[in-house]
């Protein structure tokens, strides 16, 4: 990770972490998921800044070391939507390339959504655009086609999957859910996080990801607990509730989109039929790309990194 320079920044009222490499070029902006950091971006802040461009991944709030909020709704689109646009004024940019993952890739849409001038393009890995259903809320709508048990609905309740993941230890959770291959909804064993994501999980790691690897994200996690993120999760309602203005909008952002065909967001909730049976294009009338990777799973940016890195650099290097 040499030359990787890191610093704390006022923004929205908290202070980010952020990495960054390159001191000249277009800034790439880079928004982890659950459970990520800037860390989950390692090898595409390397790349992309020996291609000329100016590398930057914060700790989304609630994550590492950047602030987090105690208040459970401090933790909307709003305000993760805040924090970025509070970032890209401090980095003295008009517009940055966004690439996104997971959880970064919702917060991603949402940017585009409501600031699509400072972006100049999409680059968005494992979630497609959520299009809004005015008739039922978000959590609801999972609860009543996968149950009590589907993760998100495990996550809701606070304090409660904070318990039972600290029964198994951050290690394991972290491990589990990075490594996991498992397609389809991730439903949890009933009241205890048990396997979580994974119910197998490998005694070695995979190559893309090492001891080391694993050894700063559990430090982290050790550090801030889960809570911060997973009030991301306890915010799906609420964002519902305060998204009804942009019902129906389109996203007129250029976007390429990549995924894995093992991947869990994309075996689940009828996603496959949404990408490719038309609903995204229409909802995101400038997608110029969609690529799944056979074989992928749900962390293609560590899992499938040069290729990943390869993909960004395609696809942005034409603006």
């Amino acid at each position: 990770m040499e030359g990787i320079e890191h610093r704390r920044v006022e923004v929205n009222g908290i202070k980010m972490h952020i990495a960054e490499k390159g001191k000249e070029g277009p800034v790439v902006l880079f928004l982890h998921g659950f459970p990520g950091l800037w860390y989950s971006w390692r090898h595409q802040i390397v790349a992309l800044s020996s291609l000329g461009y100016r590398a930057v991944a914060p700790d989304l709030r609630g994550y590492g070391d950047t602030d987090a909020p105690s208040s459970v709704s401090s933790y909307t689109g709003f305000h993760i939507v805040g924090d970025l646009v509070a970032l890209i004024d401090f980095l003295g940019v008009d517009q940055v390339f966004l690439v996104a993952h997971d959880w970064g890739a919702i917060i991603g849409w949402y940017l585009c959504m409501f600031r699509p001038e400072r972006i100049k393009a999409y680059v968005c890995l494992s979630v497609p655009l959520l299009r809004r259903n005015p008739k039922i809320r978000t959590v609801d709508a999972m609860h009543a086609a996968y149950g009590d048990d589907y993760y998100i609905c495990r996550f809701q309740e606070p304090g409660k999957m904070e318990a039972e993941m600290a029964e198994v230890g951050t290690a394991y959770v972290m491990k589990s859910t990075l490594t996991t291959r498992k397609t389809g909804p991730p439903i949890f064993p009933k009241g205890e996080f048990g396997t979580g994501f994974n119910s197998d999980t490998p005694d070695t790691l995979p190559s893309w990801l090492t001891e080391d690897d694993l050894t700063y994200f559990v430090s982290k996690f050790e550090k801030t607990g889960f809570t911060g993120a997973l009030n991301y999760y306890r915010n799906f309602n609420l964002n519902w509730e305060l998204m009804a203005p942009w019902n129906g909008v389109k996203i007129k952002v250029p976007v390429k989109f990549i995924t894995g065909d093992l991947d869990m967001v994309y075996t689940s909730l009828n996603m496959k039929e949404y990408i490719h049976g038309g609903g995204f294009k229409e909802d995101v009338p400038n997608l110029e790309e969609v690529i799944i990777q056979k074989g992928g799973a749900h962390f293609n940016n560590q899992e499938a990194a040069e290729e990943i890195s390869n993909h960004i650099y395609e696809f942005i290097k034409k603006f």
